[in-house]
C-alpha cells in the first residue's frame, strides 16, 4: 500500500461503504473492517477494479474485546502505516431498558465506545510520532439530546462526541 491509507470500520455497508467509496474514487488504499467478510470481499473487488487502489480486507466481530488489538497488530506486523482512522462501526437498538435484553446493551457499549476508543488509543501515537494523520469518530444527532426507547445507543454517541472533543 503506497497511497494515503484510509481503516475504516463498519465497511461493509451504510456510511463507511460509502466512507470506502469516497476514499478509493480519491485514489486512496483501504483497510475495510466488518463482520460480513463476503461484504468487504465484494466491496474490495469492486473497488479495486474501478479505482485500481489496494484494498485489506479484515473480518472480525468488534463486539469482542480483544478485536481492536488484534487488528492494530495485523497491520503493524504487515508494516502499513494508517493515515485516516474512520470509526464508523456502531449499531443501535430499541426498546425500553429495563425489558432490552442486557448483552446486546453491552456488546453495543463494547462496540460504540470501548472498540472506538481503543482503536484512537492505538493508532493515535502513531500519528503523532509521524506529525500527520487524522481521526473521524462516527457519531450522530443522538448526541444533542435523551433517546427514549434507546437510552443506551444515545448514550454511546453522546460519549463519542465528548470523548472526540476532548483529544481534540
Amino acid at each position: 500500500m503506497n497511497k494515503k491509507v484510509a481503516l475504516i470500520t463498519g465497511a461493509s455497508s451504510g456510511i463507511g461503504r460509502e466512507f470506502a467509496r469516497i476514499h478509493a474514487a480519491n485514489g486512496g488504499d483501504l483497510i475495510i473492517i466488518a463482520r460480513r467478510k463476503e461484504k468487504l470481499n465484494e466491496l474490495k473487488e469492486e473497488l479495486e477494479k474501478k479505482y485500481n487502489v489496494n484494498i485489506k480486507v479484515i473480518a472480525k466481530d468488534l463486539t469482542l474485546p480483544e478485536s481492536p488489538m488484534e487488528i492494530y497488530n495485523e497491520i503493524k506486523e504487515e508494516g502499513i502505516n494508517v493515515d485516516y482512522l474512520i470509526n464508523n462501526a456502531g449499531f443501535g437498538g430499541r426498546g425500553y431498558f429495563y425489558e432490552r435484553p442486557m448483552e446486546l446493551d453491552l456488546q453495543m457499549i463494547q462496540v460504540n465506545i470501548v472498540t472506538l476508543t481503543t482503536l484512537t488509543r492505538l493508532f493515535l501515537p502513531d500519528f503523532v510520532k509521524r506529525n500527520s494523520g487524522k481521526i473521524l469518530n462516527v457519531s450522530s444527532t443522538a448526541t444533542l439530546m435523551p433517546g427514549p426507547l434507546q437510552a443506551v445507543y444515545y448514550a454511546t454517541k453522546a460519549y463519542v462526541l465528548s470523548f472526540s472533543n476532548a483529544i481534540a
